[in-house]
């Protein structure tokens, strides 16, 4: 079948936040074949190159003047299985929600916290998603990828990744030059659990240890509870990441706010709720424009009504001051700036 392009197209649907911006040019493959063909097509153009998936963790600023990419390959298959592990590959276009079903379903152990994010496996592989005590690379043997600048295929071993608190090389020094096509994950086929994270502290009141299916229907639930649905309200889920502070601010604090949440990473940093603290702030549900703060969870940022970027990026700006003149502590967006 012939590769379909769309010109001057709306990515509304291609972003959660829902924002109306237009690519120049939208592109969906559906093989690493066409993906080659396109990326030699468009390179030759000096065309712009975005890769998108869902768009679940993007805020287009503006109109992107070039390619937006986005892949279509879809596939879940068994490379090998044994009485301990699981060895499952994915095409980067499969829904990650979806992957994570079919791994639960079949009682592999390793995806199921991370339910219900959006979001399609080659973003997750990118991105280093995490929730509820686990990370994806947790889970990570390899990344398929293909070079843009030259059309080459490269394999990366998840040691390579670098990975790191919701980063990777994808992210950092090889940013803009590979595309990922397709991941290998490591299950468990025997019970490896992290039930350490709220609410799922109550599976380990059950009288046997809780199934892939039981774990991932409960961290459904508290997602539910407490994430906007982005058909219903725009969002790109966590807008901020938690920060790593020193240890001795960390005590200062804790002078004042004898209750505050934190991780112990070392003996030297912690890590504090960005939720918390915007909360201290006072800023749930404050709006600017047609955002605002999520009432149930002020880490979120939705598009209440006809958000524009500029109204998402003042907010998000008015929330970094308030947080740095309170606290004295820096918070980044973990949501991606195009």
């Amino acid at each position: 079948m012939p590769i379909t392009r769309r010109y001057n197209y709306s990515l509304r649907s291609h972003n959660t936040f829902g924002l109306d911006v237009k690519a120049s040019q939208f592109i969906t493959y559906d093989t690493v074949d066409e993906l080659i063909t396109i990326l030699k097509e468009v390179c030759d153009k000096h065309q712009h190159i975005l890769h998108i998936g869902c768009g679940s963790n993007l805020l287009f600023t503006k109109d992107f003047d070039g390619t937006v990419l986005h892949s279509n390959i879809k596939f879940i298959e068994y490379v090998s299985r044994s009485n301990q592990e699981i060895i499952v590959r994915a095409g980067s276009g499969v829904v990650w929600d979806d992957f994570c079903a079919a791994m639960a379903q079949q009682n592999h152990y390793g995806c199921e916290n991370l339910s219900y994010i959006p979001g399609e496996v080659g973003a997750a592989a990118v991105q280093n998603i995490g929730a509820y005590g686990v990370e994806v690379e947790t889970i990570i043997k390899e990344v398929e990828t293909i070079e843009i600048a030259t059309g080459q295929p490269r394999v990366f071993q998840v040691e390579e990744c670098e990975y790191g608190y919701r980063d990777s090389i994808f992210k950092n020094s090889l940013k803009g030059q590979y595309i990922v096509t397709a991941v290998v994950f490591s299950l468990s086929a025997t019970p490896v659990v992290n039930l350490d994270y709220g609410q799922l502290k109550d599976l380990r009141s059950l009288a046997q240890m809780p199934t892939a299916q039981e774990i991932r229907d409960a961290v459904i639930a508290i997602r539910k509870s407490k994430l906007p649905e982005p058909s219903q309200l725009g969002s790109a889920g966590s807008f901020f990441k938690n920060p790593v502070v020193p240890a001795e601010l960390f005590r200062n604090l804790a002078l004042s706010y004898n209750e505050i949440p934190h991780f112990v990473i070392n003996e030297s940093e912690v890590k504090i709720p960005a939720a918390w603290l915007i909360e201290q702030c006072g800023l749930k549900g404050k709006c600017y424009g047609g955002a605002a703060v999520y009432e149930k969870q002020p880490l979120i940022i939705v598009n209440k009504c006809h958000a524009t970027p500029a109204h998402i990026m003042q907010l998000a700006s008015l929330i970094q001051k308030s947080v740095r003149d309170k606290f004295n502590i820096n918070i980044y967006p973990e949501v991606n700036y195009i």
